[in-house]
């Protein structure tokens, strides 16, 4: 006899046990904000750009990616792929693998971080690309015929190609060349604007992420300490924050960049070097509830180690202010890029729109097109991450939950 017989109940009235696993509060969060209408359009434009970056060398390339000569088939492409183009390329696709695999997002996390680290060192040291790219090469040889057929990138030009068989190109308007086609034009040194752009999301999606995650791993280590043991330990962290705090971001990258000269990763580790205050502060003030939680003294009674204690049982539950956070933190990454950029402080060669936006206003006329697809794209990036932003505050607002009807 059951227990439900016991106490006079129908096998029909006696609910079954639930089997699926308890979501915790950082799961709970993202799939609220993933329901917004607005966390999804800035998902669709964030994904986007991440499926440029990584097939950029197959979206905008003047190297031919398959090309028949005398009947021998070869892809120039593949000889003058970058260890950025290779890591990224290999990463996206093992990380596809991981992605369907049955287990946790922390694991998975733990795996694509794992890959994107083992094959960006492997890269870095037995890639290496010709320092010489004659792209014109390949255009002369197809006018002449010497191909018996050639297969091209949708935009048939590298972020570096300046068209000097065409003469002196520079500023043209988009569909203004009447012997090529440039979607978007061409930027001063007569290269085409659309491949640069598709380069230049490279840069933006990754100063915003790396410096971003430099900042929220050191304000979670902080945060949580000074969280977890509160007393004299609260106080030392907290006046290190304030110390923080009142370095001036912007100015701190100019002058670094006059004395160490023009270096994106030097960028990215300044800005999230001085970014971390704002996650510590939210972390401490999570942790300082959570530490009287029965949870966690269930935890400590156990005797489980501080680290399992930490990030194991309290970040978990505490995680939901540093996610809005972090949103915005990418935003205004790629804002301080996008200005010492615009300053002529950025990176010299590599495309940049912070950099194209700076050439708009740099000759006497005003050249339009240089001023709106990079400046849009700038706004529509930080807009994207600020909706995502907005969308996970709403999601750990306990009184627009209470004010939303219950489905």
């Amino acid at each position: 006899m059951t227990d439900g017989q016991t106490l006079g109940l129908r096998d029909s009235e006696i609910a079954p046990a639930s089997t699926t696993p308890a979501r915790s509060y950082a799961a709970q969060v993202l799939r609220d904000a993933a329901s917004s209408w607005g966390a999804r359009l800035g998902l669709m434009w964030i994904a986007m750009l991440a499926f440029v970056a990584v097939f950029a060398p197959l979206l905008a390339n003047s190297h031919p990616l398959l090309l028949s000569e005398h009947g021998d088939i070869s892809s120039p492409m593949l000889a003058y792929l970058t260890p950025a183009d290779v890591t990224l390329l290999v990463t996206f696709c093992i990380g596809l693998l991981v992605m369907l695999a049955p287990t946790r997002a922390r694991r998975r996390l733990l795996a694509i971080m794992l890959t994107l680290a083992i094959v960006g060192g492997l890269s870095v040291v037995y890639i290496t690309p010709s320092p010489l790219a004659i792209y014109s090469d390949y255009r002369i040889k197809q006018q002449t015929g010497a191909y018996d057929w050639v297969l091209r990138a949708p935009v048939p030009y590298s972020p570096k190609d300046y068209l000097r068989d065409y003469g002196d190109a520079g500023f043209e308007a988009p569909l203004e060349a009447a012997r090529r086609t440039h979607w978007m034009g061409t930027e001063e040194n007569g290269a085409d604007v659309l491949s640069r752009m598709i380069y230049a999301s490279r840069i933006a999606l990754g100063i915003g992420l790396i410096a971003t995650g430099i900042a929220m791993f050191i304000g979670i280590v902080l945060g949580g300490l000074m969280g977890y043991f509160s007393g004299r330990v609260d106080m030392i962290g907290m006046r290190l924050v304030e110390i923080f705090e009142a370095v001036p971001t912007l100015f701190l990258l100019l002058t670094l960049v006059a004395f160490f000269g023009r270096s994106l990763y030097l960028m990215m580790v300044i800005i999230g070097l001085t970014g971390w205050p704002g996650y510590a502060r939210y972390v401490r003030a999570e942790f300082l509830k959570l530490r009287q939680q029965e949870f966690v003294q269930a935890a400590i009674a156990c005797g489980l180690p501080l680290r399992s204690i930490l990030f194991r049982h309290m970040l978990p539950n505490g995680v939901g202010p540093i996610l809005v956070n972090a949103s915005f933190g990418v935003a205004a990454a790629i804002l301080a890029e996008a200005v010492l950029s615009f300053l002529g402080l950025g990176l010299v060669d590599d495309p940049s729109w912070g950099q194209m936006l700076n050439q708009a206003v740099q000759s006497s006329t005003f050249n339009w097109w240089m001023a709106v697809f990079p400046g849009g794209a700038i706004f529509l990036t930080v807009f994207a991450y600020n909706l995502i932003g907005e969308a996970l505050r709403d999601a750990i607002d306990p009184h627009l939950k209470k004010d939303q009807p219950e489905s």
